[in-house]
């Protein structure tokens, strides 16, 4: 039963990661280890390799957008900030997650 759990759960969090990427964001601007780092505290467990297509996907978007920086502990950081258009894209993704938070509370409430 462990593992159909956790089947489970890693499909819940895969559809929210985007969304929780752009909360990241809206909050600092961040590298791609940083946002990592976040998604890792809330338990919202993601690999590099899963994290870096969503990152491409959003700037291509235009939700996105980033500039080098150098570091002192090694090669230029890239910082990602959210777009207005990704602020505007996020309300849109705040508002359908209330909506769909309180049909399941309905369903459960049935």
């Amino acid at each position: 039963m462990e593992n159909i759990s956790e089947n489970i759960r890693s499909k819940m969090r895969g559809g929210l990661l985007e969304y929780c990427i752009l909360n990241i964001l809206a909050k600092k601007e961040a590298y791609a280890s940083s946002i990592l780092e976040d998604l890792k505290t809330a338990d919202m467990i993601v690999v590099e390799g899963t994290l870096y297509p969503l990152l491409i996907r959003q700037k291509n978007q235009g939700l996105l957008s980033y500039r080098w920086e150098e570091s002192t502990q090694g090669p230029p950081r890239k910082y990602y900030c959210i777009t207005e258009k990704g602020r505007e894209y996020l309300a849109q993704m705040d508002a359908s997650w209330s909506e769909i938070v309180e049909s399941i509370k309905k369903l459960k409430n049935e």
